[in-house]
């Protein structure tokens, strides 16, 4: 009995490379691309128009980008599973990635055997990491884990106060961006305005003396305040 192919919704802002992924794709039988888009506003656009299998979005890309979308997309349609391009290989990229429930991350210059290896993995409801970022991976959690340890076994490592503490509203937000929570979805959790939600997190930020939100969760963890 014949299956059905995978279908696909090809998410990249670089026409070259949709180009490039589009024809890479367009030699298998069993793997569709369905739709394209060239932002994350596009992608969410395209996914409730044609309800593919799964997303291949590039993480960096203008207007709302990949990590933000992917967090969306699985808010929205929790069935459609998600692979992540990049070109970078950092931990910050990996790290928000799977937090936002990516089910693969692949970086663009992988093999088009592993590409289809990784499709049909993630459709199936699997989790496919680019070999070459795997144990990276694995030593991100390790430590997410010791940090948890530290914080519910012992003292905080960090005693000294923040020059600024945080408002009753900005705990709030950290204890979601430390759940895991996008900007969008802390928004919606607390109803209030997206903008409201990027001001608190960027006030969070600046009063840990921190670049990012991985940086804040860990600050969180070690000062105690989760």
């Amino acid at each position: 009995m014949e299956t059905s192919a995978i279908r696909i919704v090809l998410v990249e802002d670089h026409l070259l490379t949709r180009v490039g992924l589009k024809t890479v794709i367009g030699r298998t039988q069993d793997i569709k691309v369905v739709g394209e888009a060239d932002n994350g506003e596009q992608a969410l656009d395209r996914v409730r128009e044609l309800k593919p299998d799964v997303v291949l979005m590039d993480v960096g890309m203008p207007i709302m980008d990949g990590i933000e979308a992917a967090s969306r997309i699985r808010l929205e349609h929790p069935e459609v599973n998600i692979i992540m391009l990049t070109s970078h290989d950092n931990d910050r990229d990996i790290f928000a990635s799977l937090t936002a429930g990516a089910g693969g991350y692949c970086l663009k210059d992988v093999d088009p055997e592993r590409l289809y290896t990784a499709i049909r993995s993630v459709n199936a409801g699997d989790i496919w990491l680019d070999s070459a970022i795997a144990d990276r991976v694995v030593r991100i959690y390790k430590q997410s884990e010791t940090q948890e340890r530290d914080v519910r076994h012992s003292r905080p490592l960090i005693d000294t106060p923040l020059p600024e503490p945080l408002s009753p509203r900005e705990m709030e937000v950290l204890n979601l961006l430390v759940d895991g929570l996008s900007n969008q979805q802390i928004a919606d959790k607390l109803i209030i305005s997206l903008a409201t939600a990027k001001t608190h997190v960027r006030n969070i930020l600046n009063k840990l003396a921190v670049d990012d939100r991985t940086q804040a969760a860990v600050q969180a963890m070690r000062r105690g305040l989760v």
